[in-house]
Parts: C-alpha cells; sequence; structure tokens
C-alpha cells in the first residue's frame, strides 16, 4: 500500500469511523438486523464470497432469506489495519466465520480464519464500502457432538483451495455455488487482488476493482 499515512485528527476521526463501520457490518449482518446493515455499503457497493458474488442489495436479499430459513454463520474480528488516502481508504481485518451445518447427516462446525479487505469511499461526509472481498486463508470442520463419525469425500475436498476446502464443502452441500478462486494467504489471486486495491486507492477509476 502506499506510504504516507494520513495521521491528522482529521485521519485518525475517519480511521474511528471505518474501524466502527467494519464492526457494524458483523453485528448487523449476523443479527439480521437488514435495515442498518444497509447502511454500511454504497449503493454500487459489490460482495464477493463463496456462495455469494454479487451487489450489496443482493448480497443483503441473499443474507436474509438464508437467515429466515435458520441458516447459522456468524463472524468475529480481529485487529486490523486501515490504509488511508483522502476520500478513499482501503481496510483489512482479521475475522473468522463459523457456519454451523449438516454434512452427511452429521451436525458439524467449520471454522474458517482470514481477513476481510475492504475497499472504501467517503462520499458527502459518509464512510462506506464500495467492496469486499473476504480471504481465506486456513479452515477446519469439526461433528458439534466429538463422538459422532464424519467421512468427507476426499475428492470433493480436493477440488477447492484449501483456505476454504472444508467451508465450501459444507455450503456445495447445501446447494450454493462456490467459487474455486477466491484469494487466500498466497499466490496470483491475491497478488491481483492487491494490485487492483492499489490502483484504485491511488486514484484509479471504480472500475479497476472488477465486479
Amino acid at each position: 500500500m502506499p506510504s504516507g499515512a494520513d495521521d491528522s485528527a482529521a485521519g485518525m476521526r475517519d480511521r474511528i469511523e471505518i474501524r466502527e463501520l467494519i464492526e457494524n457490518w458483523v453485528l448487523w449482518r449476523d443479527a439480521g438486523d437488514w435495515d442498518r446493515f444497509a447502511t454500511v455499503w454504497h449503493d454500487d457497493g459489490r460482495m464477493n464470497a463463496t456462495w455469494f458474488k454479487s451487489s450489496a442489495s443482493d448480497f443483503i436479499a441473499g443474507c436474509k432469506k438464508a437467515f429466515d430459513a435458520g441458516m447459522i454463520g456468524l463472524h468475529s474480528l480481529g485487529g486490523g489495519s486501515i490504509d488511508l488516502q483522502g476520500s478513499r481508504a482501503v481496510a483489512q481485518t482479521r475475522m473468522q466465520i463459523v457456519q454451523r451445518a449438516l454434512v452427511h447427516d452429521v451436525l458439524v462446525d467449520v471454522r474458517c480464519e482470514g481477513r476481510f479487505i475492504d475497499a472504501l469511499e467517503k462520499r458527502e461526509g459518509r464512510w462506506g464500502m464500495v467492496l469486499r472481498q473476504p480471504v481465506y486463508e486456513l479452515d477446519r470442520m469439526s461433528p458439534v457432538d466429538p463422538s459422532a463419525t464424519l467421512s468427507l469425500d476426499p475428492e470433493i475436498l480436493a477440488a477447492y483451495p484449501e483456505g476454504y476446502r472444508h467451508l465450501a464443502y459444507l455450503q456445495s452441500g447445501l446447494g450454493f455455488d462456490v467459487s474455486r478462486t477466491l484469494p487466500g494467504t498466497r499466490g496470483p489471486e491475491i497478488a491481483a487482488l492487491m494490485d487492483r486495491l492499489n490502483g484504485w486507492l491511488g486514484g484509479a477509476d471504480r472500475s479497476t476493482l472488477g465486479d
């Protein structure tokens, strides 16, 4: 990311607002508070995830449908870093995703560790998300009942990247079309993502971020 971060009083206020927005995303999404969840995005915001790549409005509708159907998916946050350039920012935040569902008739939890990488912009005095891209780094699947026996299909498991293969196994079993090319800790996908974010942060057009 570019050097020369904005450490002025205004820059610090912007960082606080951005961190609050990132925290609100998690709390409001997981609580099903859809009206307030919609306020963290700009109108042209995009969300990329294992099971969804779409506009923010379509993502919210998809989350609501899954929430109302009883699907359990929770998020938690760790530390973060924000690169700020005027009215634009790129934030990286440690996160964990937990999803619970039946896999081969066994109730399991999948825990996926990674980062949220967000492109944000301040428009008319309000920060909002332009793009959220999770980076999936490491995951595992565990039966909720530790005495249960679970056997996974190794071919299905191996078809997905290491960082989210157990999450993909669960979600594909639920009928979701899961992407096989999402970024992880290293590799061409994360390198290309960071190049696009660097360009956008430096002033490139919105199209730099892709769909």
